[in-house]
């Protein structure tokens, strides 16, 4: 008999490493742009891929992990990325490597898109939180893993060996995940986004409550993508080195380990979802400003687990609200267009900081436009309907 623990790590394995290659290179900008002359930007698109792949392929995505289920949809997303993470040993090209990150971008959407119809499959409701916070804790090691072991990596044996040792973990965890992840419960098999899938998407859309949680994705996972991927940049003007920031930025996702555990199971014990991700909010418009200006690498360390305690549980919770308000029947699709939103979030937001810095260094408008992204986020929060009690509308 299959143990439904088993089938979630499979799960948080892969989703684990497909974030630990999409921020491989955020500490490793100023890397990038000396080995393969090129500008910030330019280099920053190695990590702005990945959002952007997902707008485009987060609905079907998850229209597909509805009708094939979960186990297809995030078994072919794994194999693009092993194919793909060993693409990105040929490294004497840049353009290999961002093709390289392409292909994992694109596999991208279908491995995370399956958490919410995996959850649902195999885990009562009392338990959905926590499942969920367990299934973004695979994300958020795969994330410290990629900000602080890579930049130490490549100064200890290379860049080339750094990309085979990640891309035989990526290929290890491909095989564990197509070996011994199981669907409790067959979905019915439709080829593409029909008629029928529109109509419900509409209808989510429709929907006051979830429409506020899109918007709140939009603006909470642009806010998170807009700082992993300017962090080292943001830091290096206050003295913190690209190792020191990589380190930060892993410890920041170390504490949303723990937030990820700890805030969902207490979420589930109170029955409660919005008071929680209200606090979350709240905390994370506090220490934006002090995290960003601080030069002093033990208060940033001691921050930045506080910070990711208290604010990256706030997207384990928007899943399970989006999935509580949807119904089973369309999760997957409801998940996809949170991380749709989420992901075009992280483009605008990603781009706009670059847009509105002054000069090469200076950040100080971009720290202030993350705040009022966060702001806006919870002003939106407060219009939402607490979700564990209520049924699916849809």
């Amino acid at each position: 008999m299959v143990n439904r623990w088993v089938v979630l790590f499979a799960f948080i394995l892969v989703a684990g490493v497909n974030q630990m290659l999409w921020l491989n290179f955020a500490p490793l900008i100023s890397f990038i742009q000396e080995k393969y002359l090129v500008s910030e930007l330019v280099a920053s698109s190695l990590i702005l891929v990945f959002p952007l792949f997902y707008v485009f392929l987060s609905i079907p995505a998850g229209s597909l992990t509805d009708s094939k289920g979960y186990k297809w949809a995030i078994g072919f997303g794994s194999i693009l990325m092993a194919i793909f993470s060993l693409l990105r040993i040929f490294d004497s090209s840049f353009t290999v490597l961002l093709i390289g990150q392409i292909g994992i971008s694109i596999g991208q959407p279908f491995i995370m898109n399956g958490i919410s119809k995996l959850v649902s499959d195999w885990f009562t409701k009392e338990h959905a939180a926590i499942a969920t916070g367990l299934g973004t804790v695979g994300m958020f090691i795969g994330m410290a893993l990629g900000m602080a072991l890579t930049p130490y990596l490549v100064e200890s044996i290379g860049f080339k060996s750094t990309m085979m040792v990640f891309a035989l973990i990526t290929v290890i965890a491909t095989i564990f995940f197509l070996v011994f992840a199981k669907e409790r419960t067959k979905s019915s098999h439709k080829s593409d986004l029909s008629i029928s899938e529109m109509k419900k998407m509409k209808e989510l859309f429709l929907n006051k409550d979830l429409s506020i949680i899109f918007l709140m994705s939009f603006l909470g996972l642009g806010f998170f993508n807009g700082l992993t991927t300017w962090l080292e940049a943001i830091l290096k003007p206050n003295g913190i080195n690209a190792i020191d920031a990589g380190i930060i930025g892993g410890v920041l996702i170390v504490g949303g380990i723990f937030g990820a555990i700890i805030i969902p199971a207490l979420s589930d014990h109170f029955k409660r979802r919005r008071p929680f991700l209200l606090f979350c909010i709240i905390t994370a418009i506090v220490m934006t400003y002090p995290f960003c200006t601080s030069s002093n690498f033990n208060f940033l360390l001691i921050l930045g687990f506080i910070f990711g305690f208290f604010f990256l549980p706030s997207y384990a919770l928007l899943l399970e609200m989006a999935a509580e308000l949807a119904g089973p029947e369309r999760t997957g699709l409801a998940t996809g267009i949170l991380m749709l939103t989420g992901n075009a979030g992280g483009v605008i937001v990603i781009l706009a900081m670059d847009l509105v810095k002054i000069g090469p260094s200076n950040y100080l408008p971009s720290i202030i436009l993350m705040i009022v992204i966060l702001i806006v986020a919870l002003f939106f929060g407060t219009r939402v309907s607490e979700t564990y009690t209520l049924p699916a509308k849809i």
